[in-house]
């Protein structure tokens, strides 16, 4: 990303910090200092979501405290787009001749200032004394400068500073903090998939990338037949936190605030954290309806998750295998993350000991499925690996990972992925293609290619199979027949799928 040219040479004069320095701390508080040790772990290759429940147990921080690191680490990483041309004019030099692990220092003191109600004189403080615990005296003196020079004007006015006024993209890749790849990409996928026209995509674009800076509900979901949902609320609710029955998808819990790891049910598998968009997909492959007689001995249907791990889709199949009296088996390539999958489904697998279902994890090459068992499951859901660009306000770093070279490979494993299932279709079967990612390539160009090879499959309308497991959202499923959910309509991560539907 190019960075903004500006005069910094004439700043209006605002109060310092009125704590002289003698008096101020020395060392960071522990919420600013967790955010920044998340920060540094996901500049090595980690991920905020997984490194930052480990580093808040590890502080013992939890309700404000808890909250605030998790803002800070959040919001640092998804603004650095606009923060990052702020520091560099602030700072008067290049972002490549500040030290990284500064400019993660910056990055949260910028944040604090322009993106939380912490005041002025509190974040500069605390950015500074954080500076000198992780960066050294000499690095304070430079974050001290910084965050002076950063406080002495509002967000609107550094909007104004560094956002060009045009091309568009370009003005939202800096303002809305995406690459401008990124933002192109949304703008076509808003058109392809009929949730925008040529006269309203650009407003419409704004409320996407906005939804993707906002941080998002978190989702429960009760595995029927494990737990209900009303039973789930009171379980919520025992742990001192608040949560609801989720407006539209009858197996989700909105959970308001608390620590999830608390809920009883959570931690013995009965529930988990689920999307809402994720546990629609799992529920409408499983409610639409199939032609001619199951596959199995005595009518009982087999059920496939091709890329089962790390578990989340597959959790909700067995639950709802084992209700439906069929049987499900959750492959993964991945040796470790099937382990992942039998972890999370290991309460269903006990409730299947009663029942007539059986339920199975495997480790395969889900791309060779259709040659090793040709015919062989009713339904089979491929959830692909993707660029995740439905799940950017979870997953912060990824917009500043992912690269359009990603797509290639990509596209090609989704391909190979969904071609090698197909096969494995019973005649009558329904497959659920899926991605957590509303780009083109990933989605609609998939199952057309596919599609084209195989003449005896047909897509089917998804969107009635939607109608079916939700509550509200029938106005708002596009055209069809794939169905794409938005952040900013649907409240869930921007997921895609398609049914399709073997004929013979």
């Amino acid at each position: 990303m190019g960075l903004p040219s500006g005069d910094v040479s004439q700043r209006p004069t605002r109060p310092r910090s009125a704590t002289p320095p003698r008096a101020r701390g020395r060392s960071g508080d522990a919420a600013r200092l967790a955010a920044y040790t998340v920060l540094r772990s996901v500049a090595a290759g980690g991920y905020a979501n997984l490194e930052l429940p480990k580093e808040l147990r590890r502080r013992h921080l939890r309700g404000r405290d808890a909250a605030f690191a998790t803002e800070l680490t959040y919001g640092a990483c998804r603004l650095c787009g606009f923060y990052d041309p702020v520091i560099a004019l602030a700072a008067d030099r290049p972002l490549e001749r500040l030290d990284e692990a500064v400019l993660d220092t910056l990055r949260l003191g910028a944040h604090q200032l322009l993106g939380m109600r912490v005041p002025a004189h509190a974040a500069a403080d605390e950015t500074v004394a954080l500076a000198r615990q992780v960066n050294g005296a000499g690095a304070a003196g430079l974050v001290n400068a910084v965050m002076r020079r950063i406080s002495e004007a509002d967000r609107e006015t550094w909007l104004a500073r560094v956002v060009p006024t045009e091309p568009l993209t370009a003005r939202l890749a800096v303002e809305q903090s995406h690459p401008e790849w990124i933002v192109k990409a949304l703008r076509q996928a808003l058109i392809g998939h009929g949730a925008s026209t040529a006269g309203t995509v650009d407003e419409d674009l704004e409320r996407l990338l906005a939804a993707d800076n906002a941080a998002p509900e978190l989702h429960l979901v009760a595995r029927p037949g494990l737990i209900e949902v009303e039973e789930l609320v009171r379980a919520v609710e025992s742990t001192a936190a608040t949560a609801a029955a989720h407006p539209h998808v009858p197996t989700a819990v909105v959970l308001d605030h608390g620590d999830p790891g608390a809920i009883a049910a959570i931690r013995d598998g009965r529930a988990a954290v689920q999307d809402a968009g994720s546990q629609v997909v799992a529920a409408a492959l499983v409610a639409t309806p199939r032609t001619g007689p199951g596959h199995a001995p005595g009518g009982r249907e087999r059920w496939l998750d091709l890329c089962a791990g790390p578990g989340g889709k597959a959790g909700l199949l067995a639950a709802l295998a084992v209700r439906h009296d069929a049987d499900l088996v959750a492959n993964e390539v991945a040796p470790h993350r099937a382990t992942l999958v039998e972890q999370t489904l290991a309460a269903a697998i006990e409730a299947a000991r009663g029942s007539a279902s059986r339920i199975e994890v495997r480790t395969g090459d889900g791309r060779r499925i259709g040659a090793e068992e040709p015919a062989a499951y009713d339904r089979i859901l491929v959830d692909a690996p993707c660029t995740g660009l439905g799940a950017l306000r979870r997953r912060p770093e990824a917009r500043w990972r992912r690269t359009t070279a990603d797509l290639a490979a990509l596209g090609t494993l989704q391909r190979e992925l969904l071609g090698g299932a197909l096969p494995a279709l019973a005649p009558g079967g329904i497959l659920a293609y899926a991605t957590c990612s509303p780009h083109l390539a990933e989605t609609t160009f998939v199952i057309a290619d596919v599609l084209k090879k195989h003449p005896n499959v047909q897509q089917i309308d998804a969107r009635a199979a939607v109608a079916d497991v939700t509550t509200g959202w029938t106005e708002d499923l596009g055209p069809g027949p794939g169905v794409q959910l938005w952040p900013h309509i649907h409240g869930t991560d921007g997921m895609f799928f398609a049914l399709l539907r073997r004929e013979g």
